[in-house]
């Protein structure tokens, strides 16, 4: 009777101990000296310890940091600990459970990607915030001075004029980010409208000269026709915003060039390159992170938001597409966007015409 008791024992126990080997969440046994009696893998891969090895090794010997440590000699157990994982890969969350005689269950669970979002929470919180307080500073600071100082009709205009540079900024910064929450709230587009790149190209080299007042040398090399499947209101608002920076960030008299074409694979692309300052190495992998700005007073004076590069990139990921930056200081940039083959059809697709570009249109038959 009682090896029949021992048997059913270990029979739930190794039904149990199967059941948790499953669980995404890391789970250690230990008995009352603290000793390993069993780990599934993922234990074992958040504390870096080896599931046969280790076994009946004391596991403070064996994760020895300091707070992990104390938090388990402690004996209090109501709250959970966070901690550096020992792999040195990220963060965990862990709690420990009395469990049988005098054993205790070990959980921990990896948080990295959820610490991640949150620290992208706070800091996004803080930018906007910190975005929207210096205009609103300065239109404070105006309307005071308009209440308290007596000023001129010609003061009064310039000083109307600021104002009102400092409320676009605010309603483009608000714009950006309604943008940007739409498509990142929005599902991937899995069938959309057959796109025309010339009509798009055309689209956008008109828009570009009707801002640009002729301050830039804008050349359009229109490769051959091609339709992308896509949401036409985003891939505009995508390549308008490559578009209005290489003006913005170009040096009035320099050149500002869009192409498009289609690769021998079926890859359809997009470019915008320009002659101007160039961007750094160490800045390119960063360029497309919210609020993130190489040069931050030079963003303002062009009335940027540090939201542009961040809606590209939403854009062309939610169309299948890769955006590709290369760009050195003194020798200009180039923002490509490549999307895949079954996003582009050779040949003609339908759009909504528009008027031509007052620009110099260059027909180019290269890929």
């Amino acid at each position: 009777m009682r090896e029949r008791q021992t048997a059913d024992e270990r029979s739930r126990r190794e039904e149990f101990l199967s059941a948790i080997e499953a669980s995404p969440n890391g789970v250690l046994l230990l008995d009352a000296q603290d000793h390993i009696d069993w780990m599934n893998v993922t234990a074992a891969s958040h504390f870096g310890i080896d599931a046969e090895r280790d076994r009946a090794q004391r596991v403070t010997n064996l994760v020895r940091a300091p707070t992990f440590v104390a938090y388990l000699q402690s004996g209090r157990f109501d709250d959970t600990l966070s901690m550096p994982s020992p792999t040195g890969n990220g963060s965990l969350l862990v709690a420990v459970r009395p469990y049988g005689d005098a054993m205790k269950l070990v959980l921990s669970q990896d948080v990295t990607e959820r610490d991640r979002n949150d620290r992208m929470r706070r800091d996004f919180v803080a930018n906007v915030s910190h975005e929207i307080r210096s205009p609103l500073t300065v239109l404070a600071g105006f309307l005071e001075t308009m209440e308290n100082l007596p000023l001129t009709d010609a003061e009064r205009s310039r000083v109307l004029v600021l104002m009102r540079q400092q409320t676009d900024r605010m309603q483009s910064l608000v714009s950006d980010l309604l943008t940007l929450a739409q498509i990142e709230a929005a599902p991937r587009p899995l069938s959309a409208d057959w796109l025309s790149m010339s009509q798009l190209g055309q689209r956008l080299a008109a828009d570009a000269a009707a801002l640009d007042k002729g301050q830039h040398d804008l050349v359009v090399h229109a490769g051959p026709e091609m339709g992308i499947n896509g949401i036409e209101s985003e891939l505009f608002s995508a390549l308008w915003n490559l578009v209005s920076n290489a003006m913005r960030y170009t040096p009035k008299t320099g050149r500002v060039e869009l192409a498009w074409g289609l690769e021998p694979d079926g890859t359809g692309w997009f470019q915008v390159s320009d002659n101007g300052p160039g961007i750094a190495r160490e800045h390119i992998p960063r360029l497309t992170e919210r609020f993130y700005r190489v040069d931050h007073s030079r963003s303002r004076e062009t009335g940027g938001t540090g939201l542009g590069l961040a809606i590209v990139k939403h854009v062309v990921q939610r169309h299948d597409g890769e955006l590709k930056i290369t760009s050195e200081p003194g020798l200009g940039a180039c923002f490509r966007i490549e999307f895949p083959g079954h996003r582009v059809r050779p040949g003609s697709a339908v759009m909504v015409p528009t008027s031509p570009p007052a620009v110099n249109l260059v027909r180019s038959t290269a890929g």
